[in-house]
């Protein structure tokens, strides 16, 4: 079991950066795979980003690379998603989401563990 609380969210503007974290409440959290899904209004969640639990380079969905950087901490348990030159179309509700072992999947269904979710509002 692990508890997923994400922050770092807000309301910017076009061409603005915000951090994203993800803190995880269990010890265990390098044995997690960890990754970043989004949901925007009248639209399906959609998965941004993820990161192995041995860390290196995360992979990032193309929409957003080139802008986005996804990293993790295993020592302070905490995954982050750096965003910059935001756009109104990066506006969303996003999510960390975590899932037990190594293999990095994009599905939503595939991951057991997921925060409350944190605002992004991004206006021209």
């Amino acid at each position: 079991q692990v508890q997923l609380v994400e922050s770092g969210g807000g309301l910017v503007q076009a061409g603005d950066s915000l951090r994203l974290s993800c803190a995880a409440s269990r010890t265990t959290f390098s044995s997690y795979t960890m990754a970043w899904f989004r949901q925007a209004p009248g639209k399906e969640r959609e998965f941004v980003g993820g990161i192995s639990w041995s860390g290196g380079r995360g992979y990032l969905t193309d929409s957003v690379k080139g802008r986005f950087t996804i990293s993790r901490d295993n020592a302070k348990n905490t995954t982050y998603l750096q965003m910059n030159s935001l756009n109104p179309e990066d506006t969303a509700v996003y999510y960390c989401a975590a899932r037990l072992g190594s293999a990095l999947l994009s599905g939503a269904r595939d991951y057991a563990y997921w925060g409350q979710g944190t605002q992004v509002t991004v206006s021209s």
